[in-house]
C-alpha cells in the first residue's frame, strides 16, 4: 500500500511514522492521521516564518528560478538592503505619490536563450513584460526605458530586428520608449542581447491592489492556458529531441486588465504568472495575506501539447512561466462576472477559476488532485527552466 502525503511529507521532514526526531532528539509519540497533517503543516509553518538567509556562498542559477532561492535572495538580500514602505510589499510595480497623481514604477530585465523564438523575441517579451507588470498593479501603462547591453560581435540585423519588435509591441500597448542606455561588453561576456525595460504607468482608479488583500472565500482566476512560455523556450533551445506546436503566450494585458477592473472594480489583487508560474503567485497570496488556498487541477487549463511535453521532461505546468497570462484574486461573489469579462477578451478566452482563498491551513497552498486527493503545491526548489525571460 503506498504511503499517504502526508507520511511522506514526514519522513523528508525527519518526522516519520516511528515518532523519531532528526540527530537523536526526543522520540514523538506516535499520531492519529489529523494529528500527523498538522504537525506537516506546522513544521512548514515554523520554516517559512524564520527570517530568511541565504546560505550559499555564491549565486547559484536557482537564484534567479523565481522559486525559493529567489525569494530568499530577495528578502534576505535586497530587502533587507533597501527596505523601506514603499518596497516591501514585493509588489510587482511601485506605487508613489508624485505631487496630486499616483503613478507606479516598474524594471525588469530580459536575458531570455534563445533572443528568438516561436511567437516572440527578447524585444517584445521586455516591452510587454514590464507594461504587464504595470497593467496587474491596477496602472494604466504610459512610458518606457530601454537599456540595452550587447556582446561585441552581435549582428546588427539581428538588433534591428529586435528593436522593431519592440516598436511594434509598444504600438501595440499603447506605450512609448522616450529614453535608453547601450553599453557594449567583449565579447562572450552577454550571450549576444541583455535588455532593461522600466516603465511608468498611473493609476486612474482609488482601488489599491495587493495580493496580502486576499480573503476567505476569494475566488482565484487565471485568464488562458499556463505553461506556454516556458515550454516554448525550453523547446526552441534544440538541446531536447523534441518537437510540438507549442508558440509563447507573450502578449501586453493592459487591455484585459482594464476590461476586467470595469467589470469587477472589487479585484483584490494580480499578477501575471512569470518565473515559478501560477504555483508561485498562489504560494505568494498564502504567504502575504496568511490564508490557506486550495486549487482544483482538474479546473487548471493547460494546453495537451504543454502539458505532453512537461511530462516528457518531467516538469509541473504549475511551475512553467507565462508571459501573457495574469492570476487574478476576487470575492467569490464576483467571480462569475470577471470570467465573462476575461472570457470577453481575445486574450483571455479560457479564462477559469483554478482555486480558492480559505481560513484554513494559512500559509499553504494544497492542489485537488485529478485522482481526488490533495497534496501540498510548495514554492519551485530547483532551476528546471533556466533563462527564460
Amino acid at each position: 500500500m503506498s504511503k499517504s502525503w502526508i507520511d511522506e511529507a514526514l519522513d523528508q521532514t525527519e518526522l516519520g511514522r516511528n515518532g523519531l526526531a532528526a540527530e537523536g532528539r526526543r522520540q514523538l509519540p506516535l499520531a492519529e492521521p489529523g494529528d500527523r497533517e498538522q504537525q506537516v503543516l506546522d513544521r512548514i509553518d515554523r520554516a517559512r516564518r524564520r527570517r530568511p538567509k541565504v546560505r550559499e556562498e555564491r549565486i547559484t542559477m536557482s537564484h534567479g528560478s523565481g522559486g525559493k532561492a529567489t525569494h530568499t535572495l530577495i528578502e534576505a538580500v535586497f530587502l533587507d538592503a533597501f527596505h523601506n514602505p514603499l518596497l516591501e510589499p514585493l509588489e510587482d510595480a511601485a506605487s508613489l505619490a508624485v505631487g496630486g497623481a499616483r503613478i507606479a514604477l516598474t524594471t525588469d530585465s530580459y536575458v531570455v536563450s534563445p533572443l528568438f523564438f516561436p511567437g516572440g523575441d527578447i524585444g517584445d517579451l521586455a516591452v510587454n513584460g514590464t507594461v504587464n507588470d504595470l497593467a496587474v498593479s491596477g496602472a494604466r501603462p504610459l512610458y518606457l526605458s530601454a537599456g540595452f547591453i550587447l556582446e561585441e560581435g552581435f549582428p546588427v540585423a539581428d538588433l534591428q530586428r529586435v528593436t522593431e519588435s519592440m516598436r511594434a509591441a509598444a504600438e501595440r500597448a499603447g506605450v512609448h520608449v522616450v529614453t535608453g542606455d547601450t553599453k557594449v561588453v567583449q565579447k562572450g561576456k552577454a550571450d549576444g542581447c541583455y535588455i532593461n525595460t522600466a516603465g511608468v504607468g498611473v493609476f486612474e482608479r482609488d482601488s489599491a491592489l495587493g495580493v496580502a488583500q486576499a480573503q476567505p472565500g476569494d475566488a482565484i482566476i487565471v485568464s488562458g492556458p499556463i505553461g506556454d512560455h516556458g515550454i516554448t523556450i525550453m523547446l526552441a533551445r534544440g538541446e531536447l529531441d523534441i518537437e510540438a506546436d507549442i508558440c509563447s503566450d507573450t502578449a501586453a494585458l493592459n487591455g484585459l486588465v482594464a476590461d476586467l477592473l470595469d467589470a469587477v472594480p472589487a479585484v483584490r489583487a494580480m499578477r501575471d504568472a512569470t518565473r515559478g508560474g501560477v504555483a508561485t503567485i498562489l504560494n505568494e497570496i498564502a504567504k502575504a495575506a496568511d490564508v490557506g488556498v486550495l486549487a482544483v487541477e482538474d479546473e487548471i487549463p493547460v494546453r495537451p501539447e504543454v502539458r505532453g511535453a512537461s511530462e516528457l521532461l518531467g516538469i509541473d505546468p504549475m511551475y512553467v512561466a507565462c508571459e501573457g497570462r495574469l492570476v487574478a484574486v476576487v470575492p467569490g461573489e464576483d467571480a462569475d462576472r470577471a470570467v465573462a469579462a476575461l472570457r470577453a477578451h481575445p486574450l483571455g478566452e479560457q479564462a477559469a477559476v483554478i482555486g480558492h482563498v480559505r481560513a484554513e491551513q494559512p500559509g499553504i497552498v494544497q492542489l485537488k488532485t485529478a485522482f481526488g486527493g490533495t497534496r501540498i503545491v510548495d514554492l519551485l526548489v530547483g532551476d528546471p527552466l533556466p533563462r527564460i525571460c
